[in-house]
């Protein structure tokens, strides 16, 4: 039955594909209205599909295709379904700071090793310092070789608003790395802060007698437990919820969006994917970690944090992967939530291309020198960013208010802005879910049994979640 599905699904896709490049070269004039039911004829027949292999990524996929097509046929429509991107958000952030402190806690305290924290703390920032100037370098390198911000015209008038930025200096952005009120961190989504609390926590709870501590940690083991659970009936609504999220942005800003900035888009994406190539395969090679098993592992969140643009949406879901990846619990909750603070590479590398961009666009001159002691400000002042959706802009203004360079340029980015922050967000979510397999074998406890039978474990839990 599948396989007949199959047939039809590439037969229908194809037909809409000639199609639509047919009568868009004015080779067989269609009118839209054919168009638009053969490509719905063919997602119609990629739904069914869906449905009865029952498989997350695959749902996922194809929902970004139905939101593609809903944001570009009917754009009002697709703006409207932002409240269900919304929900999805929404329930995934009610698990983030349950999940972190009950792993962090369960991982310190029930292990009883303060001393192997102590290594993967080191080890971790080490790691993240020189992986994140990999990225720093490689965003220089790519912004001064296609200058895509020579030659742009200050447009008469900007239709956008900037927000409002307020400055720091490097004692209040430490200063921010501690919570006060640790009810007040988890309302505002802080991760840096929920992460100090419950390292200081778990650290505290391994200090006391075992007779005492044994009744906690088994009950934060299971609320750890119950949380993976609640992750799992969240991700049931990933599809509706990933598929509003691109059916909005297309609806908003148009199919053609690519037109818009194309050159500092285009050189973003090359240089993420240079990125990934030099730096992230030979990483996970040097590590023995095999490519195409963990990329198979990692799609399902990256593909989320891809579509909603909030690397926090994804965090669950690739805390889960990176377990049955066979990195061991205790890691996997000390590296990943670390790292979403201070191992952002795809928005390091960003920050830099951005930097360059506003500089060549507005004429200011700047020497390679400045240009680094630029983006290293940037990336202090980004950690604990990678929650929100686009809160680079914010970052990236900051940082221009310093240097004194007008900000209309930012106006400009803000229009493809979306695009680029899904590119550099899926690459922070990789970087994140890299770095635990990493930290895993530098400690020596990479199960490489699991690991080696991950694809095997991911379809058939995939079977059954769906």
């Amino acid at each position: 039955m599948k396989s007949k599905i199959t047939i039809i699904n590439i037969v229908l896709v194809t037909i809409a594909a000639i199609a639509s490049v047919l009568s868009a070269y004015d080779i067989l004039p269609l009118s839209d209205s054919v168009l638009i039911s053969l490509r719905w004829l063919a997602l119609a027949s990629l739904i069914v599909y869906a449905i009865l292999k029952r498989n997350l990524t695959t749902s996922i996929l194809i929902s970004m295709l139905v939101g593609t097509e809903i944001g570009y046929d009917f754009p009002k429509m697709g703006t409207e379904l932002h409240f269900l991107r919304q929900i999805f958000l929404q329930m995934i952030k009610t698990v983030i700071a349950p999940l972190l402190f009950a792993t962090l806690v369960t991982g310190i305290a029930g292990h009883s090793d303060l001393k192997q924290v102590g290594r993967m703390g080191w080890k971790s920032l080490l790691y993240f310092e020189v992986v994140t100037t990999f990225a720093l370098v490689i965003g220089l390198v790519f912004a001064n070789w296609f200058k895509p911000g020579v030659g742009i015209i200050p447009p008469e008038s900007l239709n956008a608003t900037l927000p409002k930025v307020n400055q720091q200096t490097w004692q209040e952005i430490v200063l921010h790395s501690f919570p006060e009120n640790v009810a007040k961190s988890i309302y505002h989504g802080e991760v840096l802060q929920i992460v100090v609390f419950s390292v200081l926590f778990g650290i505290s709870l391994a200090l006391l007698p075992s007779v005492k501590k044994e009744k906690f940690v088994h009950g934060v083991e299971l609320l750890a437990e119950v949380m993976f659970k609640f992750t799992k009936i969240i991700m049931y609504f990933a599809p509706i919820g990933v598929g509003a999220a691109i059916a909005e942005t297309v609806g908003h800003m148009g199919i053609d969006v690519l037109k818009n900035l194309a050159l500092l888009l285009a050189t973003l994406y090359c240089a993420l994917i240079v990125f990934i190539l030099i730096v992230f395969v030979p990483i996970a090679m040097i590590a023995r970690i095999p490519v195409i098993k963990f990329a198979k592992v990692i799609f399902e969140p990256v593909s989320i944090a891809f579509a909603t643009t909030s690397s926090e949406s994804a965090l669950p879901k690739a805390m889960e992967k990176m377990e049955k990846f066979g990195v061991p619990r205790q890691i996997v909750s000390f590296v990943m939530p670390t790292g979403y603070s201070f191992n952002l590479d795809g928005s390091t590398l960003y920050l830099a291309l951005a930097t360059v961009f506003v500089a060549q666009a507005t004429g200011t001159e700047m020497s390679i020198g400045q240009q680094f002691t630029m983006v290293l400000l940037l990336m202090l002042t980004s950690k604990g960013v990678a929650g929100i959706p686009r809160a680079t802009l914010v970052i990236l203004l900051g940082a221009i208010a310093n240097f004194g360079m007008p900000e209309w340029p930012v106006l400009l980015i803000m229009g493809i802005d979306e695009l680029m922050d899904m590119a550099r967000t899926s690459v922070n979510v990789t970087g994140n879910c890299l770095a635990t397999a990493v930290i895993a074998r530098w400690e020596g406890e990479l199960d490489d049994q699991k690991m080696h039978d991950s694809d095997k474990v991911v379809e058939e839990a995939e079977a059954t979640e769906v």
